[in-house]
């Protein structure tokens, strides 16, 4: 298939909860369109209220939106032959407390129309993949938040869905099933499959997602890659040798501003042409430039950023 395939796609979609035909009562969405290409992981952010539960809603056919069109696979939101091919982790789970995690898996698993031959190969793979194949056979209230969660991407993923909508998915994960949740992503979009997550855990978002929408108020407010997301600052951060604080100072400490040196070189406020004249003052002083990084916002900055200016 097409890698620009587009597998989610939304066109000026609007949810509003109470009110007579749509008028009136609480807008949830108003006017939100996206697209999601086949093998992307995509980012749905957004402070609380921003409307990403009720758009993840709508795209699982657990809520209908009051206008606007919504697909999946081309094919209307809540049809049985497109739901089929979704993954889902919601972020409230309620998984039966009285099952092993080997259980769960196998029940979903045949929910999902998967016989027990398929289930026999797929399921210990992803015991193995999410770190529970030591707890496979114990029961889930005896799991913690991290394990719980876990087990939970398992049966995400235990039908082989081409998209995969994760919400929250490293809620109460430590650092290192943060990673390997990362691992299972990164394998996912490796495969083809899209990943679609909702998340407030900005950091990991900003290292798996390749796109990211940012919402507020039930509008989409920016859409990007990572890198169109978090804009240069102008700030510049030099490695040089030798490092001498007076010395560097004296050189390059009038050009720019917010001179700050450090133990390998310094940092330094610089236009396009400071830039350019900092690099020939060093060059000509004899110092030897090992690297020059430019300073970026991360994504938790872009967002605070952003999400201020429009609710203000």
């Amino acid at each position: 298939m097409s890698s620009h395939e587009t597998i989610v796609s939304v066109r000026d979609v609007t949810k509003v909860y109470g009110g007579a035909f749509g008028r009136g009562g609480f807008r949830a969405l108003d006017g939100v369109s996206l697209e999601v290409g086949r093998g992307q992981v995509f980012g749905l952010l957004g402070p609380n209220g921003a409307g990403k539960t009720t758009l993840v809603k709508i795209l699982l056919g657990l809520a209908r939106r009051t206008s606007g069109d919504a697909l999946l696979f081309g094919q209307p939101v809540g049809e049985p032959r497109a739901r089929q091919r979704v993954g889902y982790l919601p972020e409230g789970h309620r998984f039966p407390q009285y099952l092993t995690g080997l259980q769960l898996l196998e029940l979903y698993g045949q929910m999902c129309g998967r016989d027990k031959t398929q289930l026999a190969r797929r399921i210990p793979e992803l015991l193995e993949q999410v770190g529970m194949r030591d707890a496979a056979h114990r029961k889930i209230r005896e799991y913690s938040k991290g394990m719980t969660q876990r087990i939970g991407l398992a049966q995400a993923l235990v039908h082989e869905p081409e998209l995969v909508i994760l919400d929250e998915p490293t809620d109460g994960v430590d650092p290192v099933g943060r990673a390997a949740v990362r691992q299972i992503v990164q394998g996912l979009k490796d495969r083809g499959t899209t990943v679609f997550i909702n998340s407030h855990l900005l950091q990991e978002v900003e290292l798996i997602c390749d796109r990211v929408v940012i919402m507020a108020q039930g509008k989409i407010l920016r859409e990007g890659s990572i890198a169109e997301l978090t804009p240069r600052t102008g700030r510049y951060r030099f490695d040089v040798e030798p490092a001498a604080e007076l010395r560097l100072a004296e050189l390059v400490g009038e050009l720019g501003s917010n001179f700050e040196p450090h133990a390998q070189g310094f940092e330094v406020q610089l236009s396009d042409t400071e830039l350019d004249t900092c690099v020939d003052r060093l060059r000509g002083a004899g110092l030897s430039i090992r690297g020059i990084s430019a300073r970026r916002m991360n994504l938790e900055q872009a967002f605070i950023q952003l999400v201020k200016k429009e609710t203000r």
